[in-house]
């Protein structure tokens, strides 16, 4: 399939680069019956939802897994975005022609200068497509404790940000606690679970009011969900994978509800990801723990999912594709119009719709 088919021109002024305040403030393109589109916003989302829905939300916990460091006068960017072990990293770097093997990279803040600096790591391997190998130079457990205090947050490139400076506030945009979900538990992510960031207690709060099921499963969202698809078609794209896991009990409710005709909605694109890994071909969810690099375009029939709420993506993106395999293309070009039309926020800190899946097994 020739990723062409995906692409749509749009006003980059519309890319969010903070969120809406208060977050279930944002607006909401209601795509959940399939010849209607509806301006709302998030907090209207309990008025959409029937009593016996399901949502699945993914607990993940994004760390500030992005560094700024230097190797002598050299200075890199580095976000981490896969662990092989507890202080063995794949990265990606700026400025990473500088680097060789064994070279170390000293990280710094806005306070701590790299010639003072007690965080460092090693250069173990360079690929082209997998970016850097580094190993950090510190017990495992103080890695958690380092990351906290010389990290930021991973926010993709869209969102522009100035590079820190010495006094100049390491975490000034308040990231840290904007670009993380308030159910976010389990520590892994090095990108945000970006649907879920709407949700408040206050329309948590309505969610249950109105009899509202939730579930949350785990996803730890790699960095590689923002690199763009290269190949000119999509059968040439190499999907990253990404860690994941459902529970047997998650799995119970997921599949009591399917059975007796409830709704499941996926909060994001990576809960959707996770159920579809974890479902048999009849619709059944198993639990699962490990990778997934499930990759769905147009012509998928899922196996699970009702709706999902969903941010806007990125033209030409695996994203992108996958929504159009849950509505169909031209349904979802359309209501992309409808959104740069009627200047919703785009991308991770902007608006979100709710999709009907009408491609099922």
């Amino acid at each position: 399939m020739k990723v062409d088919i995906f692409d749509f021109k749009f006003d980059r002024s519309l890319i969010a680069d903070q969120p809406a305040n208060p977050r279930d403030s944002s607006r909401l393109l209601d795509l959940s019956e399939e010849d209607k589109i509806i301006d709302r916003h998030f907090y209207d989302l309990p008025d959409i939802l029937h009593s016996g829905d399901v949502l699945v939300f993914n607990d993940t916990k994004v760390i500030p897994a992005r560094l700024y460091g230097s190797r002598g006068l050299a200075k890199v960017e580095v976000t981490l975005y896969r662990p092989v072990d507890g202080i063995i990293w794949w990265a990606f770097i700026k400025n990473a022609k500088r680097l060789h093997f064994g070279d170390c990279i000293y990280f710094y803040t806005d306070d701590i200068i790299p010639e003072k600096s007690d965080f460092s790591a090693s250069v173990l391997e360079k690929k082209n497509d997998d970016g850097v190998l580094i190993r950090f130079n510190c017990p495992v457990e103080k890695l958690t404790v380092n990351l906290q205090k010389y990290g930021l947050m991973p926010l993709p490139p869209y969102i522009k940000r100035d590079k820190p400076t010495q006094g100049g506030g390491w975490d000034k945009y308040n990231d840290k606690e904007n670009y993380q979900t308030i159910y976010a538990r389990y520590e892994g992510a090095v990108a945000a679970p970006t649907a879920g960031l709407h949700f408040t207690k206050r329309v948590f709060d309505a969610l249950e009011k109105k009899g509202i099921q939730k579930v949350f499963v785990t996803l730890h969202v790699g960095a590689g969900t923002f690199l763009p698809v290269k190949t000119e078609d999509t059968k040439d794209h190499k999907m990253h994978t990404e860690y994941c896991e459902i529970s047997s009990e998650a799995c119970d409710i997921l599949n009591k509800a399917k059975a007796q005709g409830r709704r499941i909605i996926a909060v994001g694109t990576t809960s959707l990801r996770l159920l579809e890994t974890a479902a048999d071909n009849h619709g059944t969810l198993h639990p699962f723990t490990g990778d997934t690099d499930i990759f769905i375009t147009p012509g998928y029939k899922f196996k699970v999912i009702d709706m999902i709420i969903t941010n806007f993506h990125l033209p030409k993106s695996t994203l992108f594709m996958l929504i159009c395999a849950i509505a169909g293309t031209d349904r979802m070009k359309k209501a992309y119009q409808h959104a740069i039309d009627e200047r919703y926020r785009f991308y991770s800190y902007g608006d979100s719709c709710i999709i009907k899946c009408v491609n099922k097994i």
